[in-house]
């Protein structure tokens, strides 16, 4: 970061993204216990045997360090994406998978275009969205996927961009060629 450049935005996902996830993994860690009862009461009976147990015990063992495994990596895309905005720049940082990271960097004067999109019942209810930035560049879009308030989050970034081209002294283009 360059000494006059300050941070103005920090943004995650929606909450709610974080929360039907984890409902989603508790379902499934519940689904066996579920079949299980359900099959019960229907009168069909498991017939363990000394072949039969061991491998039931190993599937279900399996499906439930499935189970895990994916939750841990959704949970790690939730927290590990993050997008920042400062006075200067945008900054996109994207995990992709566990062991994969995009980090993309715009300058704030690359910026072309930003529209913010509310699609569905929840998230209008719960107030969150995505982010298109339009640059020129070899990425020519950025997208702050499903975070709170996009329509605020457009409208700040416009600010800025308003603020940078009101800025006598800031013109990263003529400074370049004058060099």
């Amino acid at each position: 970061m360059n000494p006059n450049e300050r941070l103005v935005l920090v943004l995650h996902r929606h909450w709610l993204i974080l929360a039907i996830g984890i409902a989603w993994h508790l379902f499934l860690l519940l689904l066996p216990l579920i079949t299980y009862i359900i099959l019960s009461f229907g009168g069909f009976v498991f017939p363990f045997g000394p072949v039969s147990y061991p491998l039931t015990v190993l599937g279900i063992s399996i499906y439930y360090l499935l189970v895990s495994l994916f939750f841990l990596s959704s949970y790690m895309d939730y927290t590990l994406d993050i997008w920042l905005v400062t006075n200067d720049r945008i900054l996109n940082i994207e995990q992709k998978g566990l062991f994969a990271r995009v980090i993309s960097e715009k300058k704030l004067y690359r910026v072309q275009d930003i529209t913010s999109e509310v699609k569905g019942v929840w998230q209008t209810l719960f107030h969150y969205g995505d982010v298109f930035i339009q640059t020129a560049g070899e990425k020519q879009r950025f997208i702050f996927k499903q975070v709170p308030n996009a329509r605020e989050v457009a409208k700040k970034i416009i600010h800025l961009l308003e603020q940078n081209r009101e800025n006598p002294y800031y013109h990263p283009e003529q400074t370049l060629k004058e060099e």
